[in-house]
């Protein structure tokens, strides 16, 4: 399941149609020059219809800290944001692209960054598969929602019909995805998460193709958990996928807690998870 978005620009109208949407990303800046004039405006039509408001940066070459800084000052990002590095210029080598997304994520911690680029660029001119919390990839000439790449993604950038670039994102619903993102409070209780589930997901996913979810929403539970144990990257955390990074994440936790050998296989038992969900927030399910 998929939630519709778009991603507008000065091209773009203040007054864009937002029917059917449950987010939106609006072009903040451009290197360390240029400001989209309709930013405002544009974010506050999405705010007004209840979407989830991302800001983007096309990177130029230049100080990739420069323009991290140049971003969020012109950006001025609310709780809940997302914010994503634009990577179009065959000027901006890859490890600048890294150095963007990690100065910005050092500066706003509390938001989801991004990284836009086409499958041209993921394909041939990454070599560090790095795009922050999530990959939001431009594939125009694939079917809606089956970008053509191996490296999980988040959102799927399919379509420029009607002069407005149309996105998916991996998320269930709005309120997923805002959840994520970190735009709603978090509901009375803890969220759950099924032990039964993570152990298939934790099963399953390794062997599927990569990026494969089996049960996303408890997943992410899972990875958040073990990103702030530090023992999970951030381009990992988050994509739903409990593929061979994060069972090697988890493992790595088993073994924090003191399980050797085939107790600390990196596939959860109730125990552990239940010692993770204690610290972190969830509780588990059997």
């Amino acid at each position: 399941m998929t939630v519709n978005g778009i991603d507008v620009a000065s091209y773009q109208s203040t007054a864009y149609d937002t029917a059917g949407l449950g987010f939106v990303l609006v072009k903040a800046t451009e290197g360390t020059n240029y400001v989209n004039p309709k930013h405002d405006a544009q974010v506050n039509t999405g705010r007004s219809r209840g979407l989830v408001i991302g800001h983007y940066h096309f990177q130029r070459p230049g100080s990739p800290a420069a323009q991290a800084a140049y971003f969020l000052q012109h950006a001025a990002p609310k709780a809940g944001d997302i914010l994503a590095c634009d990577w179009e210029d065959t000027g901006v080598p890859d490890e600048d692209k890294d150095a963007f997304i990690r100065a910005v994520q050092k500066a706003a911690p509390g938001h989801r960054v991004l990284l836009y680029c086409n499958r041209d660029f993921w394909l041939n001119r990454d070599h560090t598969s790095f795009a922050g919390d999530g990959l939001w990839i431009a594939d125009p000439s694939a079917p809606t929602g089956k970008p053509r790449v191996e490296h999980a993604w988040l959102m799927h950038q399919y379509s420029e019909a009607g002069g407005v670039d149309h996105n998916v994102a991996q998320f269930a619903s709005k309120a997923e995805l805002a959840a994520w993102a970190g735009a709603t409070p978090k509901p009375a209780g803890k969220p759950k998460v099924d032990l039964s589930n993570v152990i298939a997901a934790a099963k399953a996913d390794p062997k599927a193709k990569q990026g494969h979810q089996t049960h996303a929403a408890d997943v992410r539970l899972v990875e958040g958990a073990l990103k702030a144990e530090k023992l999970l990257d951030a381009q990992y955390a988050g994509d739903g996928s409990f593929g061979s990074k994060t069972v090697a994440a988890y493992a790595a936790y088993q073994r924090r807690l003191g399980y050797t050998g085939a107790d600390a296989d990196g596939i959860p038992g109730k125990t552990s998870l239940t010692k993770l969900g204690t610290k972190h927030g969830f509780t588990v399910v059997a």
